[in-house]
């Protein structure tokens, strides 16, 4: 498991690595939505939290969580490869749901692609269950579901 004292804020140097880790965990077979450039966006915006688990010079992981009045959006969330089933996804998701609750947030809502397995079998684990069925979101090529977890009742 990850200690929560190794998960930080993403600096600006981090955008090029988060960047190719969206690109080749998340990305893969669209085109490049989520480029260096778009990621420093996303890190400037005053709403929306970027936070990382580095190792040494490794990014072993990032999410990003955009936050409105009542409720977030988790845009973003890939792990390194080899630091997968090690508590890096867990350790982000849950350092984000402690600081949406603390913000008074309601609920989460995230997107993952209808054929991905493993991340719809992720989410349910930690209480997030499938409110909707986006058809041709990614590209118009592939479905979506959207998956809510509620944070206070």
């Amino acid at each position: 498991m990850i200690a929560s004292h190794a998960i930080s804020l993403a600096r600006s140097s981090d955008a090029p690595g988060i960047a190719a880790l969206s690109r080749d965990a998340i990305e893969r077979g669209l085109n490049w939505s989520w480029t260096p450039q778009r990621v420093l966006r996303s890190m400037r915006d005053a709403a929306t939290n970027t936070i990382v688990v580095r190792e040494g010079e490794m990014l072993a992981g990032f999410a990003i969580m955009k936050y409105r009045e009542e409720d977030a959006h988790l845009l973003l969330m890939a792990v390194h490869s080899m630091r997968r089933r090690q508590g890096v996804a867990s350790a982000l998701l849950e350092w984000l749901e402690v600081t949406a609750r603390v913000a008074g947030i309601a609920s989460v809502r995230v997107e993952a692609r209808e054929t991905n397995f493993a991340a719809r079998q992720f989410y349910g684990k930690h209480g997030y269950r499938q409110v909707e069925l986006l058809r041709g979101y990614y590209e118009t090529r592939d479905d979506a579901v959207v998956l809510k977890r509620l944070l206070r009742i």
